[in-house]
């Protein structure tokens, strides 16, 4: 039995000192950083190395998954709630999730769907939903990356059947026909341009519109593992908002 994850001597997980840094990508897009965000980062990481990872059944996360305590995700919840939701232009939350990920796949084990930036999905409205997003670094090491945000350079119709075709070729049907090398994407090709990179660092927290192309950002695959404690552990959060009205 996985012991329970014991909310910090101090009564709160997250950082009442935590400062909200906004790095801007133009166009009026923001991703928003916070350095030293939780009280006791070491004692998630801890917890994560008790449990199980499994490959996620609805998304092409490049690795495995788990869901975390409800503790946890209430405080991830609140703090966005208290501190970026009104900051990223939404009123309300109608629906959060949260859940522990380590990307693991070599570039071999890739799928096309997985060699290309993305966007997270919501079945509402997104002119009236925001897909707020956050990704919480609880590894030491820079190299295992952080993430970048990319403009797409082609048509939205080109971009969709880059997208669509990504889910269906094969490996070698996919980089035949678009030319895109298999691997993670870390710079710009021709389809996107990369804008930003927020580099890893312990401990750091960013909240983004998951309505932006992002990436993770894994320039040196051969340092992914899948012990929590060694590899690339994030905790990731996804908050549906209502956005406030123009």
């Amino acid at each position: 039995m996985v012991r329970p994850l014991q909310l910090p001597a101090a009564g709160r997980f997250f950082n009442a000192q935590a400062v909200v840094q906004d790095l801007h990508l133009g166009r009026g897009r923001t991703v928003h950083v916070i350095d030293d965000a939780l009280v006791d980062p070491q004692a998630v990481v801890d917890w994560a190395a008790l449990v199980r990872f499994d490959p996620p059944q609805t998304n092409a996360y490049p690795g495995g998954v788990t869901g975390v305590p409800e503790a946890l995700r209430d405080a991830l919840d609140g703090f966005f709630a208290q501190h970026l939701r009104t900051r990223m232009g939404a009123r309300r939350t109608l629906d959060m999730y949260a859940r522990l990920s380590m990307v693991t796949l070599s570039p071999a084990q890739l799928r096309p769907g997985q060699w290309l930036c993305h966007k997270d999905r919501t079945a509402l409205d997104p002119s009236a939903v925001l897909m707020a997003a956050s990704v919480l670094y609880l590894f030491h090491d820079p190299a295992l990356g952080g993430t970048a945000f990319f403009e797409p350079r082609r048509s939205a119709a080109e971009i969709q059947a880059l997208v669509d075709d990504a889910q269906t070729l094969d490996n070698a049907r996919f980089a035949d026909r678009y030319g895109v090398a298999p691997g993670y994407l870390t710079e710009s090709n021709d389809y996107f341009e990369k804008v930003a990179e927020v580099p890893a660092r312990w401990n750091r927290l960013i909240f983004y519109d998951g309505g932006l192309f992002h990436s993770g950002c894994v320039r040196q695959p051969v340092r992914l593992t899948d012990d929590p404690r060694t590899g690339r552990l994030t905790l990731n959060g996804f908050f549906g908002c209502r956005r406030v009205a123009r």
